[in-house]
């Protein structure tokens, strides 16, 4: 604005069309409306608006107004487009100006937020502003994003809003980024990770028997993720018997009338885009063949049978468990499956036994904490009884960490710890996931990716005023905690750096005065105050001088020991805590400082002090001296009266004031400073001026030639100050016009040369001092007359030509037709000697104050202005022209017709 404004011309020279131009700039705020205005030397001159060169034509936008001489253009709603150049022109003068348009500051109404994403994804960075099309800067790192970069970065906008988008993200796309507007900034952490794939269900071995169906399933993170089958490292291709199944998250292989030996391999599992392998290995059941007698005991053919417990089943809740048990004997053995000592009936349900031919199957279907037990199964015939016991231990995700809190939070960081969870899910507690995210905002950020094996951690990186919350997922070998538990929200913020500069301002004997600067670094907590502590020196226990914290940077402290080396600190305090103490370098001895008394006197008061009369008076002194000084103030020898002089004082300075200075208060003033018996004193000498008054007794002394000798006496009042001259001035007795003859004559006399024979003059002289001329002048009584010599002139007789004559009309009147609501005007001319009065009437009805209508006589050119005519306003008009010789008038018709007629004939003229 500065550079513009020093390239607006300044014109100088005086317009003959403009009284007052535009001012060299205004200043408007976007949305407001701006007046700018000329004055114009005459009241019918055209004049002409442009902008940037382009001329202004009147809207709703552009609004022109003729007040008086006044000229004003008026510009509605103003944008950014209409800051620019304006100027007005009238005829071929020209005036400028420069018209500055603000854009009120731009706020953020919705902060970024914190991303966290997976390379190759697209990622959008919203956030939304208070103004439509306002401009705002993207920043990486500190980095400005910029257009070179465009063919990775594509900016949006919509509205208020603004959107950052990286259709492929990279992990060199992580960072903070920061988004600034002219009114405020925000700012967002984007994370991009390597996509990992997590194994919620592994492939389990198979043992089939021959002709029987084997299915393979397994269970991933990710419902998009594809994959492809291998037996034995040989892809396995679909047919009649093999077929591959992918439904959400769940793949399958089955198998159907499985024979060996070809089917009994490794199976393995391997998904698309990840270096991640599940293998299993399909074994058969081989059944032999012996030969049986025809009563034979039950049989349970289990490693564990007939003996004590040592087969457990490990499940995972949530899956389903099917335990099958073969069976023998002749006749063929009842089974009953007992949990505990309660026996299982069911056929269908979510537990229940099935029984087929030499197989017995327990079955429970999606496996709870509940189902956790001892479960025995006993066979029987005639010929005997065998039983077996099994246990089954349901492992599941642990339940969520307890009690997260948050123990300390710094500038940008926040220590955070947890209890383990009360149930681990049957599996061991490996690790703990963190995550965090601002208040108010839906997404959560990772803070590690390797589970964390201890019970505390510190997330950093943090943003200093922030509200924010962390939540803490428990990890087994299972999985993850379905819910986690979340901390109350919290704000990093930091104590301030110590204070800065401490040093002592004053000591007495029971006090001393402290002051510093405020601490460097402040940061969002900002200062409450500030604490001050002292000690004897030698000792190690600080004293708190003041119980509330003080907000300036400067504290007395009172009531210390006379006499004592103490040492002093202070620390500054906001909600975060303390700060580290600013110390003093070294004890301070708490006795009075004892400093002579010495006034200041600035040196323009070393000399006389001169001020006019009505002016103010304001003189500040400063001094020294400890303890306080007494001061004193006197006018020759006698105090002041302080309904004339006001005196302040302070601990280093008085100050004398007079409003309004009068003659009686020149004078020396005397200034005392004074401590028990020394003291310091200073003269001040003022004068208080005003004009003087007039000479005395001016008198022309001698004439002689063209040449008068004027004398005159000092004034009797020189106003307080000394005469430094005269101005002598003449005047003519015919004209009595007055001329300076002399300025600055510094003698009481003066001989005034160059007068004119014949003529008689008077002279008078004003006196001057440093304030200015006399109001009056001194005024000669007498008289200097310069004589005629010898010549006579005789002039010639000469006859003056009589051009009297009665008033003429030049130019008639002429019948006019104009339109309703658009001005007009009525002329003619007339010749007359002397100048004839005019009068002027309507419908023989002489027309007098009426703003409607305007009457000029120029150079005998007579015109009638009429300011948009109504259809009332027609008749026959008479213009009157009178003086001593006689009289002449000139009469004329005047039509005014509507709107709509002088359309119709608008167009049939067309």
């Amino acid at each position: 604005m500065l550079k513009r404004l020093k390239k607006v011309k300044v014109e100088i020279k005086k317009s003959a069309a403009f009284t007052k131009k535009l001012d060299p700039c205004y200043s408007v705020d976007k949305g407001q409306r701006i007046k700018m205005f000329v004055e114009v030397e005459n009241p019918d001159t055209v004049v002409k608006w442009f902008r940037n060169g382009q001329e202004i034509k009147p809207s709703a936008k552009f609004v022109f107004e003729n007040v008086g001489l006044k000229r004003v253009l008026t510009i509605n709603k103003c944008t950014l487009a209409d800051d620019a150049t304006y100027e007005c022109i009238i005829g071929d003068e020209k005036c400028y100006t420069e018209l500055f348009v603000k854009e009120p500051p731009v706020t953020i109404i919705k902060p970024l937020e914190d991303q966290q994403v997976f390379v190759g994804d697209k990622v959008e960075m919203e956030v939304e502003v208070s103004e439509e099309g306002a401009q705002v800067m993207w920043m990486k790192d500190g980095v400005e994003l910029t257009r070179e970069e465009t063919f990775k970065y594509r900016f949006k906008k919509t509205e208020k809003k603004h959107i950052l988008i990286i259709n492929e993200s990279t992990k060199e796309d992580s960072g903070r980024y920061q988004v600034m507007t002219n009114g405020g900034k925000c700012e967002a952490d984007l994370i991009v990770e390597e996509k990992q794939l997590e194994v919620i269900q592994d492939i389990a071995d198979l043992t089939v028997k021959a002709t029987d169906q084997a299915i393979f399933k397994c269970e991933v993170s990710d419902e998009k993720v594809t994959g492809k089958w291998f037996r034995n490292g040989v892809e396995i291709r679909p047919s009649k018997r093999i077929t591959m199944t992918h439904k959400g998250r769940i793949h399958k292989l089955v198998i159907d009338d499985v024979v060996r030996p070809e089917d009994e391999a490794d199976y393995t599992f391997v998904p698309d885009g990840f270096a991640l392998t599940l293998s299993a290995k399909l074994n058969f059941l081989e059944i032999k063949i012996e030969y049986v007698p025809r009563q034979e005991p039950p049989k349970i053919h289990l490693d564990c049978s007939g003996g004590e417990h040592v087969n457990t089943i490990i499940v995972v809740a949530g899956n389903k468990l099917r335990f099958d048990v073969p069976i023998t004997g002749e006749p063929a053995p009842t089974v009953a499956w007992f949990k505990v000592d309660k026996e299982i009936k069911d056929t269908e349900g979510r537990v229940h036994v099935e029984l087929r031919t030499e197989l017995s199957s327990l079955v429970i279907e999606s496996a709870e904490r509940s189902d956790e037990s001892t479960y025995n199964i006993v066979v029987t015939n005639p010929v005997g009884e065998d039983k077996a016991t099994l246990i089954v231990k349901v492992v599941d995700v642990p339940d969520p960490p307890e009690n997260v809190r948050i123990t300390s939070v710094g500038e940008d960081w926040a220590s955070v710890i947890w209890d383990p969870p009360k149930y681990d899910g049957g599996k061991e507690v490996t690790g703990y996931l963190i995550e965090r995210k601002k208040k108010g905002s839906q997404r959560w950020m990772k803070m590690n990716f390797e589970v964390f094996t201890d019970t505390s951690y510190q997330s950093t990186k943090m943003i200093e005023g922030i509200m924010y919350e962390i939540r803490v997922f428990a990890v087994n070998a299972i999985g993850i905690s379905q819910q986690a538990n979340t901390s109350k929200p919290f704000m990093p913020i930091a104590p301030t750096s110590e204070p800065l500069h401490l040093t002592v301002e004053d000591v007495t004997d029971t006090t001393c005065t402290l002051k510093w600067r405020p601490p460097d670094r402040i940061g969002a907590g900002g200062i409450d105050g500030y604490l001050i502590e002292y000690r004897k020196e030698g000792s190690t226990e600080w004293i708190t001088s003041n119980q509330e914290l003080v907000e300036r940077c400067g504290y007395t402290v009172k009531d210390l020991p006379t006499a004592e080396k103490v040492e002093f600190r202070v620390v500054a305090v906001n909600i975060a805590g303390k700060s580290e103490p600013a110390l003093m370098s070294q004890p301070v001895t708490i006795r009075e400082i004892v400093q002579q008394p010495k006034i200041r006197l600035p040196r323009h008061l070393r000399q006389t002090y001169v001020r006019k009369v009505g002016e103010q008076v304001n003189l500040v002194i400063p001094f020294q001296g400890k303890p306080r000084p007494m001061v004193t103030w006197s006018k020759e020898g006698q105090p002041l009266d302080p309904k004339q002089i006001s005196v302040r004082t302070t601990e280093i300075d008085t100050i004398l004031f007079i409003r309004s200075a009068e003659r009686s208060h020149s004078g020396k003033y005397s200034l005392t400073v004074q401590i028990e018996n020394m003291q310091d004193t200073a003269i001040i000498n003022i004068r208080i001026v005003e004009k003087p008054g007039p000479p005395q007794v001016v008198t022309v002394k001698e004439v002689w030639g063209f040449n008068a000798l004027v004398e005159w006496q000092p004034p009797k009042d020189n106003g307080n100050s000394e005469i430094t001259g005269y101005t002598i001035q003449k005047a003519d007795k015919k004209t009595k016009e007055w001329f300076t003859v002399y300025e600055h004559n510094r003698q009481p006399r003066c001989t005034v040369s160059d007068l004119i024979m014949g003529n008689e003059y008077y002279f008078r002289v004003f006196s001057e001092n440093i304030v200015g001329l006399s109001e009056n002048p001194g005024v000669t009584k007498n008289t200097a007359i310069i004589q005629k010599n010898s010549l006579i002139y005789k002039p010639t007789d000469y006859k003056e030509q009589d051009v009297s004559m009665a008033p003429k009309f030049l130019t008639p009147l002429i019948d006019r037709c104009v339109v309703a609501g658009y001005s007009t005007a009525l002329n003619c001319a007339v010749r007359g000697h002397p100048k004839p009065r005019v009068i002027w009437m309507k419908n023989k009805m002489e027309i007098r104050d009426d703003p409607k209508f305007l009457m000029k006589h120029n150079q005998g050119v007579l015109t009638l202005n009429i300011r948009k005519p109504s259809p009332f306003d027609g008749g026959t008009y008479t213009c009157k022209a009178i003086n001593d010789l006689g009289e002449a008038q000139v009469d004329c018709r005047l039509e005014v017709r509507g709107i709509r007629v002088c359309f119709s004939m608008i167009l049939i003229f067309w």
